[in-house]
């Protein structure tokens, strides 16, 4: 599977932005989507995460509520809803896929940056 991530950009604070996550290739072997950010200087950190098959959803505790994380099992699409945007939320976003019998993310998008201005 490979993995293209779209939808960032500049927003203001409170704001919304949608990321989309296309996937190409089989996922008959996929058990979760997730969305990750890395802010300037950070480490990378959890977002949000879907089953793929069960739709099941987890976020961060610092999205939830405002971030809304989607599937298209048809289409091969996560989505993550972004509303109420904050500063902090300014990252390079990337979604990714981890596959059955694996226990980490293994194939990642090329990111996409949200930058939030206050």
């Amino acid at each position: 599977v490979q993995l293209q991530a779209s939808g960032g950009g500049l927003v203001q604070a409170g704001g919304s932005l949608r990321l989309s996550c296309a996937a190409s290739g089989s996922t008959d072997r996929t058990l979760a989507m997730g969305w990750f950010r890395q802010a300037p200087a950070k480490e990378r950190e959890s977002v949000a995460s879907i089953t793929w098959r069960g739709g099941v959803t987890s976020y961060a505790d610092s999205v939830k509520g405002r971030f809304t994380i989607s599937r298209d099992f048809a289409k091969k699409t996560v989505d993550l809803q972004m509303n109420s945007l904050f500063p902090e939320d300014t990252a390079v976003y990337y979604c990714a896929e981890r596959m059955y019998g694996r226990s980490a993310y293994e194939r990642w998008g090329q990111g996409t940056l949200v930058t939030v201005s206050s």
